[in-house]
């Protein structure tokens, strides 16, 4: 590292996430922050930044001054998206504390893990999950339990009878028993402000520790596609890697959010006809359902300016061309817990910019790599680095300044980062000369057959594209003479559910005839009512590979 001429300017000033809602409340006070409980058993709130940022000052004084959180202390949340959760994004941080986003379609005993890793001090939980603290507290217990409710503690039912060996408090009861008024101090940038954890789909979850400069850092490069203007509809879980950091980056340009509890593919489509949403981001699955919606309107709205990020998993090309049709701009984002996630967004450069939708979309792929992030392809067998041809294929190698350099208190660390600093991805794609990312596989979700690489994701993406499909996974099963071959599990569009399965099947091998060839086709075709998930949306290929093991090795 070269030492240059000292600076004038005020290196000193901290990055700390506070000061976001600082400024959003100062300079954008009366803009909305809508949040909606009434698929809970609660109420719509209709707050502001103003009134978030008095109400996140009395529950820091409440975390001192009541229930002892202290520099450096973990407090656990389980909650849906709503307005409480985007409060203790500031709270909990504001006086060094460190808050950990829990996945709760994580298995109890994943969660159990978690608590006693991170030694978390407290837990701020919604009413409606209850039933995991009540899980919890039988392996661990936390200091402090704060039940967040639009009701007394008296009136939650659940709470009657429930030991939870731990002191109870109500979080609306905090806030008004402590006042407003308070004055941030500094938080050491390089502090941890959130903790997040994989979902553990091979072996016990990984921890990551965001630092409030990660996080400030991060939202910025988000936030620059946003405007005052603008509404967010917050669908990405804020367990999730910080909700993809659009909460931040919203709150940076002062933009109205809305937080819609625990939504129903419904309620986000009455959310965005109803308060006109110009952005949102989920994985693709959840937007395929909202086009099933959309589709069924009569007159078909007019979706002009709203713009949606897709992540998690590579959306089918149709999707975009169908959103198309009602003025939706999609997009992907690459990312993952241990990158913040984003690493690079679907922008378009002036080379592709006239391109039509679809084919922009399929241009683009997984985006364009950010400012602040540096991407490397590397051979996985050589660990030589590959150059930004649009072929040649590798692993993905990231690090940068919100990427994560180690996992918490893991000795899998070494398995997954470099000594200067790079992460292993695990992700085989290629980076092209204008700089797009394109994922071609997992490393693990790869299929080897005969020597040969196929891409799961690309048999997927065209499999989609046909008109009978709704949803389709495929994966690499054991073959006694090619190692590996792959099987394709398919949901069909109700309107050719009956159809004869030999019909369909021959159908969709004729379609995929078209793009590949007849040793990269799926041996077998197999029908289901549904795909598996894993907790944060993708197909859970470990469970599928799992069931049909067998398939083509039993006869």
């Amino acid at each position: 590292m070269i030492d240059g001429a000292k600076s004038t300017t005020n290196d000193d000033w901290q990055l700390s996430v506070h000061k976001v809602l600082e400024y959003a409340g100062k300079v954008h006070p009366t803009t909305e922050i809508i949040s909606d409980r009434r698929l809970q058993g609660g109420e719509l709130h209709i707050l502001n930044y103003g009134k978030v940022l008095d109400r996140v000052r009395s529950m820091a004084n409440a975390l001192e001054k009541e229930l002892d959180v202290k520099p450096s202390d973990v407090v656990g949340i389980i909650d849906w998206n709503d307005h409480r959760f985007f409060e203790s994004y500031f709270s909990v941080p504001s006086i060094g504390g460190v808050l950990l986003e829990l996945n709760f379609r994580l298995h109890p005993s994943d969660l159990v893990y978690i608590v006693k890793h991170t030694k978390a001090k407290g837990l701020f939980i919604d009413d409606s999950l209850l039933l995991l603290a009540q899980i919890l507290s039988k392996e661990y217990k936390f200091d402090f339990i704060v039940v967040m409710s639009d009701k007394s503690l008296e009136e939650i039912e659940p709470l009657k009878g429930m030991s939870l060996a731990s002191k109870v408090y109500g979080y609306e009861e905090l806030v008004k028993s402590h006042s407003p008024n308070r004055r941030f101090e500094e938080v050491n940038e390089k502090s941890a402000a959130y903790a997040a954890f994989t979902s553990g789909t091979t072996g016990l979850p990984k921890g990551v520790f965001y630092s409030h400069r990660s996080v400030v850092l991060h939202a910025m490069t988000v936030a620059h596609d946003m405007r005052p203007t603008d509404t967010l509809l917050q669908v990405v879980p804020m367990f999730h890697a910080n909700g993809w950091g659009t909460p931040f980056a919203a709150a940076m340009q002062g933009c109205r959010q809305i937080y819609p509890g625990r939504p129903t593919p419904e309620s986000l489509t009455d959310y965005i006809l109803n308060y006109k949403v110009t952005r949102t981001a989920a994985v693709p699955t959840i937007i395929i359902e909202l086009l099933k919606r959309l589709e069924k309107m009569d007159p078909k709205p007019d979706l002009k300016g709203l713009k949606i990020s897709m992540g998690g998993q590579e959306p089918p090309s149709k999707l975009v061309s169908e959103l198309a049709k009602y003025g939706v701009e999609v997009y992907q984002g690459y990312g993952a817990t241990e990158t913040s996630p984003v690493v690079s967004v679907g922008f378009s450069k002036s080379e592709i910019d006239n391109l039509p939708a679809e084919d922009k979309f399929l241009k683009m792929k997984q985006g364009l790599i950010v400012f602040g992030v540096e991407v490397k392809v590397v051979d996985p067998i050589t660990n030589q680095e590959l150059p930004w041809d649009g072929k040649s294929v590798g692993e993905i190698w990231i690090r940068g300044p919100w990427i994560t350099r180690e996992y918490y208190n893991d000795p899998r660390t070494s398995q997954s980062f470099t000594p200067d600093g790079w992460w292993r991805s695990g992700d085989v794609g290629v980076v092209d000369p204008l700089g797009y990312i394109r994922l071609v596989d997992r490393l693990k979700d790869v299929i080897k057959s005969g020597g040969e690489w196929i891409s799961s994701i690309d048999l997927e993406n065209f499999l989609m594209a046909h008109p009978y499909v709704r949803e389709a996974s495929v994966v690499g099963v054991p073959h006694p003479k090619w190692g590996e071959r792959p099987l394709a599990i398919v949901v069909l569009k109700s309107d050719y559910e009956n159809l004869p399965k030999d019909e369909v099947k021959k159908s969709l091998l004729d379609h995929l005839s078209k793009k590949f060839a007849k040793w990269q086709l799926p041996d077998d075709i197999v029908f289901v009512d549904e795909i598996p998930k894993t907790s944060t949306g993708k197909f859970d290929k470990k469970l599928l590979r799992d069931k049909y093991k067998n398939l083509f090795t039993s006869s």
